[in-house]
């Protein structure tokens, strides 16, 4: 039951339950990394937003350095989006069976290098920026952008300002009072989307536990907590062929 479960979150064949479920899976995981990442490597490295207004700020002051640093950082996560792109469209184009399992392992992979190996790459570092920050942005991007693809472009996991944003619009939607319904054309009359509200908060409380058990994670074990998230993964992505098996 479980394999069989699993395996439907990453079938080619996409269903609204199956891209709800996924979304909420990674987005669980991009909140640890995001922010168990920031107590390894002071940064948070989904917050392209910030990035880019940190490299503004830095070059209007006259820092060249952090500010290439993070413009280096947006690069790495737009390259991870880029591969994941490349990917899927590959194994999409070659009829792969499972078009988003190497996305998945790839992920999964990486994250094994972070837990084992994060604190010798922390010692090294492109620009300013420590290999282990280029990596979590590289991370970020990946899964980011197979979400985007899996789901149509509905449901995004590595930041919340879009899905609070809708979360607001959708509240505003449900308060506002439509006087004289009967004297409205139908088509007039401002309503809610439920089911988009509830997918997007879902979303938002899923992020945030991940952040918590994340945060938790780093500060009690270190790298090392991020071999449990790429463990999941790895099941994640393999349980379309366990269940055949």
């Amino acid at each position: 039951m479980p394999l069989h479960y699993l395996s439907k979150l990453t079938s080619p064949k996409r269903t609204p339950q199956a891209n709800r479920h996924l979304g909420v899976t990674l987005a669980c995981v991009a909140g640890a990394l995001n922010a168990g990442g920031f107590l390894a490597v002071g940064q948070y490295t989904s917050h392209m937003t910030g990035m880019l207004s940190s490299a503004a700020d830095d070059l209007v002051l006259g820092k060249w350095l952090p500010a290439c640093a993070a413009l280096f950082m947006l690069v790495a996560f737009a390259w991870g989006a880029a591969c994941t792109a490349l990917i899927v469209n590959y194994a999409r184009r070659n009829h792969f069976r499972y078009i988003y399992t190497p996305v998945l392992l790839l992920e999964a992979l990486l994250l094994l290098i972070f837990g084992l190996v994060g604190t010798e790459l922390q010692a090294h570092a492109v620009i300013t920026v420590s290999f282990t920050t280029v990596l979590l942005c590289y991370v970020m991007g990946l899964q980011n952008a197979l979400i985007t693809k899996i789901s149509q472009a509905e449901i995004r996991t590595t930041h919340v300002t879009g899905l609070v944003t809708d979360i607001g619009i959708e509240m505003g939607k449900m308060i506002y009072w439509n006087r004289n319904k009967d004297q409205i054309h139908h088509q007039n009359e401002v309503g809610a989307n439920l089911q988009k509200l509830r997918l997007h908060g879902l979303l938002v409380f899923s992020f945030f536990s991940g952040a918590l058990a994340g945060a938790y994670g780093f500060k009690h074990f270190g790298f090392i907590s991020t071999l449990p998230i790429a463990t999941a993964l790895v099941l994640l992505s393999l349980a379309p062929r366990l269940k055949n098996l």
